[in-house]
């Protein structure tokens, strides 16, 4: 399978100047949010693998590794809920994300314990940026997956 379409095939179309203000404003919450790094590799991984995105999963899973987060904790974000090596407060920020992630598949959207959950662990800035990232890496992964981007040879460092 090779990809469809590059977005950013032509700089001057519409369409690759919209995505790259995606990845502007994805890089204003990676570098200036004080929302724990960590956190913020683990739900833009698990909305990834939410949404199968291939390239993005490649993307920040690297990026986890290159980081330091362990192989162990990497290979069981999508499994959080039977495992032991995530803290409370990253549990309730990858809850929030799942949620966030899968809307479409649940009528009431975010419920409020999720939410409660997440507001004991992080203050309104650090929420907003929360919501700020699912939604942009929720845009991303489906623009990704739409054009059929594929993973496997991303180098660490060069995004995020």
């Amino acid at each position: 399978m090779t990809a469809r379409l590059s977005l950013f095939g032509n700089p001057d179309a519409p369409a690759a100047k919209a995505a790259g203000h995606f990845g502007t404003a994805s890089k204003t919450i990676l570098q200036e949010s004080t929302l724990p790094a960590v956190v913020q590799k683990l739900v833009l991984l698990r909305a990834s693998q939410i949404n199968g995105d291939g390239y993005a999963i490649d993307v920040w899973a690297k990026n986890a590794a290159a980081a330091g987060e362990s192989p162990t904790r990497l290979s069981l974000v999508a499994a959080r809920h039977g495992s032991t090596v995530f803290t409370d407060a990253e549990r309730a920020a990858l809850a929030l994300t799942e949620q966030g992630t899968r809307i479409a598949d649940a009528a009431g959207g975010v419920d409020d314990e999720a939410w409660t959950d997440a507001a004991k662990h992080y203050d309104q800035d650090q929420l907003a940026d929360l919501v700020m990232l699912i939604a942009l890496i929720n845009a991303t992964n489906r623009m990704s997956v739409i054009v059929r981007k594929r993973g496997g040879d991303y180098e660490p460092g060069r995004l995020g």
